[in-house]
């Protein structure tokens, strides 16, 4: 029983399929309780709810809940639809309050976290001068196949959850690289480029040399392959549910970005969509 003098406690669990990492964390006020991330093959309507449980089991139970995160993408369509799924059902169930948040942005912050605090890049930022340039910027990515990407852009902000300066989108990679070049040359000028530009997540597919080489010089060049941990979602997550902004359970839909190829394919056909008369 809680005491006059303790305040409820306000865990959050936080779950996301739309990676090839299925990640589910049960987080407290900015830390981790219970984590449970399962990367390799894409099977996670199977492995997701008996992975919630064994999270929940660990952590007290859904009782200490006081709201759903989820991811809402973009990513694996098939993916993306299984947490969100869960997600509503659990929170119309549970009777809990839900909210997504960008799947991409938690694989900023937990990429770049993993990159800019480990000891070979804390030694190197304490050797550097200070002055004379912006915040880190960060790349996530994800493969969209056919030389595409999953993407957006963030700048970091300490220990904060990254600033957002690019929306979520599906991007082409080459072109992409080469509109990041024009706007790191935009901002040089004005004293805020970024030291260290950092493309974090499915990195090996998209963040070849050759791909990369329109950045040569603007910054130095940060590649991390990462795989999507639960917890960035949770502390997204926390930030919004504390705030009040939390979605309806029955609107909140995954971010596609784009139409599934099947559904592509169909409406090219003119086998889809509503024909005008």
């Amino acid at each position: 029983m809680t005491s006059a003098n303790e305040q409820p406690r306000k865990r959050f669990l936080a779950l996301d399929t739309a990676t090839a990492s299925l990640g589910v964390a049960v987080t407290e006020s900015g830390r981790v309780v219970h984590e449970i991330n399962a990367s390799g093959e894409r099977n996670h309507s199977v492995h997701l709810l008996p992975i919630i449980g064994e999270a929940l089991q660990a952590s007290g139970g859904a009782e200490m809940l006081e709201g759903i995160t989820v991811g809402v993408g973009p990513g694996s369509y098939t993916g993306t639809r299984i947490a969100v799924t869960a997600a509503k059902s659990l929170a119309w169930s549970w009777k809990l309050p839900v909210c997504g948040v960008s799947t991409l942005q938690a694989l900023a912050w937990g990429g770049w976290n993993a990159g800019a605090g480990s000891p070979e890049e804390a030694a190197a930022e304490s050797a550097r001068p200070e002055g004379g340039f912006g915040p880190d910027w960060i790349v996530p990515l994800l493969d969209a196949r056919r030389g595409q990407a999953y993407t957006a852009l963030f700048a970091a902000d300490g220990g904060n959850a990254p600033l957002r300066l690019a929306p979520d989108s599906i991007r082409l990679m080459a072109d992409w690289v080469q509109s990041l070049a024009e706007r790191l040359e935009e901002v040089k000028a004005q004293g805020e480029r970024p030291r260290r530009l950092w493309f974090v997540g499915e990195a090996a597919v998209h963040g070849g040399a050759d791909s990369l080489k329109p950045l040569e010089g603007a910054a130095e060049l940060r590649v991390l392959p990462y795989d999507l941990e639960g917890r960035w979602i949770g502390f997204l997550g926390e930030a919004r549910h504390a705030s009040g902004d939390i979605d309806d359970v029955h609107s909140l839909i995954p971010n596609y970005t784009q139409l599934a190829e099947a559904e592509a394919n169909l409406l090219k056909a003119g086998k889809g969509g509503v024909k005008s008369k």
